[in-house]
């Protein structure tokens, strides 16, 4: 818990006053630094997750937050810099991905127990008091159901829930043969949360400063991925052989495995039945990581689309260096139906462009 000093210099305003918060404050300094200029939206956000850090200092029920809105708006950078400013241990930042792997698993090894889903959660959260949830977004039913249980647990725990999402609630499971039966979870969001819309008309990941930081931007999509691209860039050859390699319990193919650098070929992970914890598993022996051969996608099965995205989502929310590679300029490959290619035309977007004109530096 934090100091009894800093809680009472957190609670010394008893006003929902923006300018008057420390968590305010915090963000104000943060966007200045960066040069950004805080949208209406994400001062909407900052004012109700100031009010919600009170209450939740002073030991007083709080209302959990459920931000939306349109890709890079700055949804993230909203949660992750009130992960960084809350001033207690007792918090955790997941992603969609990895903590439901991590749920499903726990809840299989606890399958005996009379409430797999509390024995789980009680390993997981472990006393955690705020739970910051990134890119919120449900496809499959199966997860539905669970999270509605989860939902309830979290809640019926006191549990401070800051969710992320691209969907507002009424638009999660937009597939219609399973909407209605989603209902339930969407009257419970409405309910148990405060939703608020975080939208501005720029896409925040397309300025420059965003792309200091992150390992993942420091990465390249690469086309037409001519031998002199390759030779460039030491990428493996586009007629490469597979070799076999372990991951967990499975057996996956990839193209090269060089110390903390694995390559693979689109049809390696895509078009394979592989899954969200395969690449949770990959993350944990490379960070740099060589994808060959992306196709057009509108001409790939939505189960592959989906696939290719899962991937994109656990690259970045992990920050791993990506080199990408195909054919033909990236805005042509990333036309498809999936619902979700938007988030990740505009994650891609961040890498740097490799054209036939010029190779950039090869990768230290």
């Amino acid at each position: 818990m934090a100091p009894r000093s800093l809680i009472r210099r957190l609670l010394g305003k008893k006003t929902d006053t923006l300018d008057h918060s420390p968590i305010a404050a915090f963000f104000q300094n943060k966007a200045a630094q960066q040069g950004y200029t805080l949208s209406a939206g994400q001062n909407n956000a900052i004012s109700a997750l100031a009010r919600e850090t009170r209450h939740l200092l002073a030991g007083q029920p709080t209302r959990s937050l459920y931000l939306h809105g349109p890709v890079g708006r700055g949804k993230s950078w909203l949660l992750d810099g009130y992960f960084q400013a809350l001033p207690i241990a007792e918090k955790q930042r997941v992603h969609f991905h990895d903590f439901f792997a991590r749920l499903h698993r726990g809840m299989f090894q606890h399958q005996r127990q009379d409430d797999a889903l509390a024995v789980t959660l009680d390993e997981l959260l472990a006393g955690c008091q705020v739970l910051c949830f990134d890119e919120f977004h449900v496809h499959d039913i199966g997860d539905a159901m669970l999270i509605s249980r989860l939902f309830k647990a979290l809640f019926h725990r006191g549990v401070l829930v800051l969710v992320t999402s691209n969907y507002a609630p009424e638009g999660l499971l937009p597939n219609p043969l399973y909407h209605e039966r989603f209902k339930p979870v969407i009257e419970l969001i409405a309910a148990r949360m405060e939703v608020l819309e975080v939208s501005s008309p720029q896409d925040f990941r397309s300025l420059p400063q965003a792309q200091s930081t992150q390992r993942f931007t420091r990465g390249h999509y690469v086309w037409p991925g001519t031998p002199s691209q390759r030779e460039s860039l030491d990428l493996p050859a586009a007629d490469c052989p597979s070799q076999p390699l372990p991951v967990g319990n499975r057996q996956l193919q990839c193209r090269r495995q060089q110390g903390r650098t694995i390559a693979f070929t689109f049809n390696d992970l895509c078009e394979q039945l592989t899954a969200v914890m395969d690449y949770l598993l990959l993350c944990q022996d490379f960070d740099h990581w060589i994808i060959d051969g992306l196709p057009h996608l509108a001409e790939c099965p939505i189960a592959v689309q989906q696939r290719f995205i899962n991937l994109v989502d656990v690259l970045y929310d992990k920050d791993k260096h990506l080199i990408l590679i195909g054919p033909q300029p990236l805005a042509d490959s990333l036309a498809g139906q999936a619902i979700d290619l938007a988030r990740t035309a505009s994650r891609l977007g961040q890498l740097q462009q490799a054209r036939p004109q010029a190779t950039p530096d090869p990768v230290s």
